[in-house]
C-alpha cells in the first residue's frame, strides 16, 4: 500500500513539474502551427508541422525574407470572406519592411527606402508561380509602409490572400516566426524556409 502511494506521489510530482515547466514555453516561448491552405507553396505544404518562436521579436523586428505567423487583420479577413469575429493565424514571407515603399508590377517586386532611392527589384527564388490569373496579372500598386508595418506575401503568388489585397500587417500582428518544421519528417529544419539573401 505504501509502495502505490509513494509511486502516485512521485506521478504527481512529475506531472506538475512538467506543467511547471512546459506551461510557460507554450504560452510564452513556442506554439505549435499547422500550414493551413497552398499559400506558401512549394516552401510549405498543406499540413506541414512547425513550431513558432514567440519570443524573437520581442528583441528584434523582422527582416525581409522572415517567414511570420501573424493575426489576419479585419481587412484580411473580409477579402478572404473569413469570419471577421474569429482570431485567424496566417503564414506569410515578409516583403516590405517599415518606412520602405513596395511596388508591385504584376510578379515584379520592387522596394525603395534610404539605401535604396531609386529601388531594387527583389531576386526571389522562392516565389511559386503557376498560371497567370487576371487578378495577379493586373497587380499595379505603390504602398508606403508605416513606421510599424510589414508587407507580407505568399510564396505561391498566384494563390494568396495577403498584403496585395488587404494591406501591411503590424508588428503587434505577429505572432513569431517559423522556428523549426517537424512534420514531414523528410523536411526536418531550423527556420525553414528563410531567405535573407536580398
Amino acid at each position: 500500500m505504501q509502495s502505490i502511494k509513494s509511486f502516485i506521489k512521485e506521478v504527481l510530482s512529475v506531472a506538475i513539474f512538467s506543467l511547471i515547466i512546459v506551461l510557460p514555453i507554450r504560452i510564452f516561448i513556442a506554439q505549435p502551427f499547422v500550414v493551413s491552405g497552398e499559400s506558401m507553396d512549394k516552401t510549405f505544404a498543406n499540413g506541414n508541422y512547425l513550431v513558432v518562436d514567440e519570443i524573437s521579436y520581442r528583441f528584434e523586428n523582422p527582416t525581409r525574407g522572415d517567414i511570420v505567423i501573424f493575426q489576419v487583420p479585419k481587412e484580411g479577413l473580409a477579402v478572404s470572406n473569413l469570419n471577421l469575429n474569429k482570431t485567424i493565424y496566417f503564414i506569410k514571407r515578409v516583403i516590405g519592411l517599415p518606412g520602405e515603399t513596395v511596388e508591385i508590377k504584376g510578379d515584379e517586386v520592387k522596394i525603395y527606402n534610404e539605401e535604396n532611392p531609386e529601388g531594387f527589384v527583389l531576386k526571389e527564388p522562392y516565389a511559386f508561380v503557376d498560371k497567370l490569373s487576371p487578378s495577379y496579372k493586373d497587380i499595379n500598386l505603390s504602398k508606403k509602409l508605416g513606421a510599424d508595418e510589414y508587407f507580407v506575401m505568399g510564396d505561391n503568388r498566384h494563390n494568396s490572400s495577403d498584403s496585395r489585397f488587404w494591406g501591411p500587417i503590424k508588428k503587434s500582428d505577429i505572432k513569431g516566426r517559423a522556428w523549426v518544421r517537424l512534420f514531414p519528417l523528410s523536411q526536418i529544419s531550423v527556420f525553414p524556409g528563410e531567405n535573407n539573401n536580398y
